[in-house]
C-alpha cells in the first residue's frame, strides 16, 4: 500500500504535498521513535540530573581548599580513598565534586547562550529569507563577515576586553554561534515563502509581521531546533576553550576548561585531574551530536520513508 503524505501549512491553508517515493512505504511515527539514541539521551539526563541536584550528591565544597588531602589519586590506584573517589586537585578540593558542580556552569552557560543565539540568529534569518532585497543583502552580508571571523580568537578578545564572567562568556557565545543558526534559517525561510500557503496569505493582504509570526516562525521550527542542538555541541567546545585558556569563568568556580588548565602542568603526577572533565566534554558534545542528527532524520521529509 502506497501512502501519500499531505502538508498542510499552518492557518489552514495547504503547502505543497509531500508524497512518498514509488515502492515506498512510509513508516509509523511509532516506528521512527523507537530509533531514537537511547544511550546519549541518558547521558544528557544524567548530566541535567547531577547539574539540578548538585549539592545533594556530594558532602564536599567545590572552592574549599584542604591541604592535607592535596593530589589524592582515584581510589583504584594506590593512595586512593573512597572518600574521594576521583581523587583531589593540588588544593585538596575533590574532583568528583567539581565535576558535579562544573556541570552545573556548563549546562547554564549553554542555556542562556542558547537563548541568544536562537533569538539573534532566528529573527535575522526570517527576516532575511523572507523579506529579501536590500534587507536580505545587508543581513546576509553581516551574517557573512561574523562567519568569516575566527571565532575562538574573537572571543579571548572580547574577554580580554571585558574581563572574564560569566555573564560576559555568555554573551560572547551568543554573539558567536547566530550566524551558523541565521544562515539555515534564511534557507528556510526562502523556501517557504515560495509556497502557495504563504502566497495566499499574501494575495489576501495579510501583514507581514503576521505571516512571519504565524506562517513563517512554526515551519521553521524543526529546523531551528535541528540547529540548536547541534549548535549545542559548538557552545560546550568554545566555552571549554576560553575556560583553558584563562578567557572564560573566572576561578575559582569550577568549570571542564579550567579544570583541564589546572591539570595540564600536573600531567604526569596527577593525569586524573585532566583526564575526568575531558571524558565529561567529550561524552557531552557527542551525546549532543548524536542526538542532533536524530532530530535533523526524523524531521527530514526526505527520510521519512522507508523500503
Amino acid at each position: 500500500m502506497r501512502v501519500k503524505a499531505g502538508a498542510i501549512g499552518v492557518g489552514g491553508a495547504a503547502s505543497p504535498s509531500l508524497a512518498a517515493p514509488p515502492g515506498v512505504v512510509a513508516p509509523r511515527r511509532e516506528q521512527r521513535l523507537r530509533l531514537v539514541p537511547a544511550l546519549p539521551l541518558v547521558i544528557l539526563a544524567l548530566l541535567a540530573f547531577a547539574a539540578v541536584a548538585a549539592p545533594l550528591l556530594t558532602p564536599y565544597d567545590p572552592v574549599r581548599h584542604d591541604l592535607l588531602a592535596r593530589m589524592l589519586p582515584p581510589v583504584w590506584s594506590e593512595g586512593g580513598s573512597f572518600e574521594h573517589m576521583l581523587g583531589t586537585d593540588r588544593f585538596g578540593r575533590d574532583v568528583f565534586t567539581r565535576l558535579i558542580f562544573g556541570t552545573r556552569s556548563s549546562l547554564l552557560i549553554v542555556a542562556v547562550a542558547s537563548v541568544i543565539a536562537v533569538t539573534i540568529g532566528a529573527s535575522v534569518g526570517i527576516l532575511a529569507g523572507y523579506a529579501g532585497g536590500v534587507i536580505d543583502a545587508v543581513l546576509s552580508r553581516l551574517t557573512d563577515v561574523m562567519l568569516a571571523l575566527p571565532s575562538v580568537l574573537v572571543a579571548i578578545a572580547i574577554a580580554v576586553v571585558l574581563g572574564p564572567s560569566f555573564k560576559n562568556v555568555v554573551l560572547i557565545l551568543g554573539l558567536l554561534i547566530w550566524p551558523n543558526i541565521a544562515r539555515l534559517i534564511r534557507a528556510e525561510a526562502l523556501a517557504i515563502r515560495q509556497h502557495d500557503f504563504a502566497r495566499y496569505a499574501v494575495t489576501i493582504g495579510v501583514s507581514r509581521w503576521i505571516i512571519l509570526l504565524r506562517h513563517v516562525l512554526p515551519n521553521v521550527l524543526p529546523t531551528l531546533l535541528v540547529a540548536t542542538t547541534l549548535e549545542t555541541g559548538n557552545i560546550i567546545l568554545t566555552e571549554a576553550s576560553l575556560s583553558f585558556l584563562g578567557a572564560g569563568v573566572p576561578p575559582p568556580t569550577p568549570s571542564w576548561g579550567a579544570m583541564i588548565n589546572e591539570g595540564r602542568a600536573l600531567i604526569h603526577t596527577g593525569w586524573w585531574i585532566a583526564l575526568f572533565p575531558g571524558i565529561m566534554i567529550a561524552a557531552t558534545v557527542l551525546s549532543v551530536n548524536t542526538f542532533g542528527d536524530w532530530l535533523r532524520d526524523y524531521f527530514d521529509p526526505t527520510t521519512r520513508y522507508v523500503s
